[in-house]
């Protein structure tokens, strides 16, 4: 019976392996497994930086934690397989229709992952949301210079870049800190207006705060 199952299981993997083969379901299986490496990328980024962030940021008992972190890292891992699910299918989709692939293929596949699957407003996708503005500035500003829409600078900018954003980040903190978003102000709470706070060599040097009444 061992022997048997073996076998069967051996033949399950042949044929999996000459459907992997074939041109024909190219397209579905890449979709497939988009699907996959969202899942597990978005799991690997998530979970250690909810742990983390939870660990020292948050208050409640482990098990809350523990959800918190689980519930984190399930929500990213599910939104980008289903954005990468969406934006591959689509992708072939219009290739499929118009007979090849062209830019605007892209940004219109993107667009629509981006409404359907990271459109809510929530922590999770405000984050990633803001990760990827990051990039994208610093994207378009790299083309603008390849192109010739604007002059390569004659000296680095990004000591000009660097002041500037922490120039108007601190400003937003001690001014405006509604306006930014709860993770960044939990960290710059502890770093900023925490190092204001302490009673005695405890909550000076080895603690951040008291945990007694005190």
């Amino acid at each position: 019976m061992a022997g048997g199952g073996r076998d069967v299981l051996r033949a399950l993997l042949r044929a999996a392996n000459a459907i992997l083969q074939q041109r024909r379901y190219r397209a579905a299986l890449a979709v497939l497994k988009g699907f996959r490496n969202g899942a597990v990328y978005g799991a690997k980024i998530r979970a250690p930086h909810a742990l983390v962030m939870t660990l020292l940021f948050k208050s409640g008992s482990l098990r809350e934690k523990l959800k918190s972190i689980a519930q984190a890292t399930y929500t990213h891992s599910r939104n980008l397989a289903y954005f990468v699910f969406t934006y591959k299918g689509l992708m072939a989709l219009q290739s499929q229709l118009q007979g090849k692939k062209i830019p605007f293929h892209s940004f219109f596949a993107a667009c629509i992952g981006g409404w359907l699957v990271f459109g809510e407003n929530n922590p999770i996708n405000s984050q990633i949301i803001m990760y990827l503005l990051s990039r994208i500035l610093f994207g378009l500003s790299r083309l603008a210079v390849e192109k010739g829409y604007i002059p390569q600078p004659k000296q680095d900018p990004f000591p000009l870049v660097a002041a500037l954003i922490w120039g108007t980040v601190l400003w937003l903190f001690e001014y405006h800190r509604q306006t930014l978003q709860p993770s960044l102000q939990s960290s710059m709470t502890y770093l900023y207006d925490d190092s204001d706070v302490w009673h005695d060599i405890s909550d000076f040097l080895i603690y951040n705060k008291r945990t007694d009444s005190k």
